[in-house]
């Protein structure tokens, strides 16, 4: 089962804060023992809502936002993309990630071939495997 832990934005974050040593140095270890025993598929920190954009579909039209947004509870300052056997299993890997008090992580299940049924017709699922193979050489 794979998972996106999305990392919840604050007020640092949003003011481009940067991380301290100390911080990144446990973050470089917590992501190294991820890695070595195949959970962490991806991570990355973003920049703040202010160098962001927001896009919205009404309809037809299509509306674009610059950053910087309200409501820090809402945003997003960073991600994993793991993958475990289970949602315990993820939960057990967060609950172990170097944050401090007041820190929120959100853990989201990533859809899987099989959970779109028949929707996801054999032509549709030949073409995600060859997209997928596409930017895994990138």
């Amino acid at each position: 089962m794979r998972f996106m832990v999305l990392v919840k934005a604050s007020k640092d974050t949003e003011a481009g804060v940067m991380p301290s040593e100390a911080l990144l140095t446990a973050m470089g270890q917590f992501n190294e023992e991820m890695v070595k025993a195949g959970v962490m598929l991806a991570g990355e920190g973003l920049h703040p809502s202010s160098k962001g954009a927001r896009i919205r579909y009404t309809g037809k039209d299509v509306s674009v936002t610059d950053g910087p947004f309200p409501a820090t509870g809402e945003l997003v300052c960073g991600f994993w993309l793991i993958q475990t056997k289970s949602r315990d299993e993820a939960i057990a890997w967060m609950k172990r990630a170097p944050f401090d008090a007041g820190s929120e992580l959100e853990l989201r299940q990533v859809f899987e071939a099989e959970d779109f049924g028949e929707a996801l017709t054999p032509e549709l699922r030949e073409q995600e495997a060859r997209l997928r193979a596409q930017a895994a050489k990138r």
